[in-house]
């Protein structure tokens, strides 16, 4: 096992240090595979930080199964993540927007270019997030439509709820995956639970998901669960529901949740008035993918994804 860093002096004479851990076998052929997890690109991203752990420690646990290189990286945004912020506190840089980087640039660039190069050779990246303080979401794959078969076929092996196709003019072309998968590395990310929170058996769904994909890459020879067949999903089959005021939205549901069209979800209560202000209502027959966390709400707010018809 060796533990790599990517160093950055900052402004005021400290170093950021950017860990990795690195595991391989302790015999080593030069013919190995080699998969990269990465979290914590937001500071508020705890749930892929402890998948992270997890997963480290399972591999130190049974390291005989070990047959290709691991490369886990939990924390890419550690000034973030004291400052419990999505940005980096120094130069409110948004990593979601700063690869391929510039070894040339400012910190987030610097250190997205290093980690970048660091990469490039990977056999596969898995990209693992959750989402923001307001949204909770089951766990899933997202990939944009022009993703290469091979892409396709890992993300099946992930053990999520769903795979859901982006269109390639959507993607934020500063992101890692669409980064490295221009240079023809194949990246997915994973979206699952909350911000500041860890959801134990999302965390869970996707921990023996990564097992699953080194099994099949040949990384891993130990045991691992048979992933579940998620549906592949395209933006056509999610129907997203917004409110129109303004008020405290008390859900009736949670994700994962069975809906059938015309059953409330929830409703916006307006608490200077005593009234219910809206009801949410689920438009079609459903899974329940997105629900709103954050009870405060205004008019326009996302608050539930229902993936619909025959996808289920």
């Amino acid at each position: 096992m060796i533990e790599t860093v990517v160093s950055v002096k900052l402004p005021v004479r400290e170093t950021l240090r950017i860990k990795k851990n690195s595991l391989h076998p302790d015999v080593m052929t030069g013919r190995e595979k080699r998969i990269c997890l990465v979290s914590g690109l937001y500071g508020d991203e705890l749930g892929g930080q402890y998948i992270c752990g997890e997963i480290i420690k399972r591999i130190k646990e049974d390291y005989d199964s070990l047959s290709g290189i691991v490369d886990v990286y939990p924390s890419v945004n550690p000034l973030g993540l004291d400052a419990r912020s999505r940005s980096i506190p120094v130069t409110q840089e948004d990593y979601s927007a700063v690869f391929p980087g510039d070894l040339k640039g400012e910190l987030g660039e610097y250190t997205a270019a290093k980690l970048l190069g660091d990469m490039e050779s990977a056999d596969c990246v898995i990209d693992i997030h959750s989402s923001n303080i307001f949204l909770q979401e089951i766990p899933q794959v997202r990939l944009n439509n022009d993703a290469d078969e091979r892409l396709l076929c890992l993300a099946g092996y992930m053990n999520t709820d769903l795979i859901w196709i982006h269109p390639s003019t959507t993607v934020n072309e500063g992101s890692l995956s669409y980064a490295l998968n221009e240079r023809g590395v194949p990246c997915m990310v994973t979206e699952s639970g909350a911000a500041f929170r860890i959801k134990y058996d999302f965390c869970r769904q996707i921990i023996e998901g990564v097992f699953a994909v080194m099994k099949e890459l040949g990384i891993w020879k130990g045991p691992s669960a048979e992933p579940k067949r998620a549906p592949v999903v395209h933006d056509d089959g999610i129907h997203y529901l917004n409110c129109e005021t303004n008020g405290l939205f008390v859900t009736h549901k949670k994700v994962k949740d069975h809906v059938k069209k015309g059953e409330i979800i929830g409703s916006v209560t307006s608490p200077i008035l005593g009234a219910v202000e809206e009801e949410i209502i689920a438009p079609v027959d459903g899974i329940l993918m997105t629900v709103r966390e954050h009870p405060g709400v205004t008019e326009g707010s996302l608050i539930a994804r229902v993936v619909g018809g025959d996808l289920i």
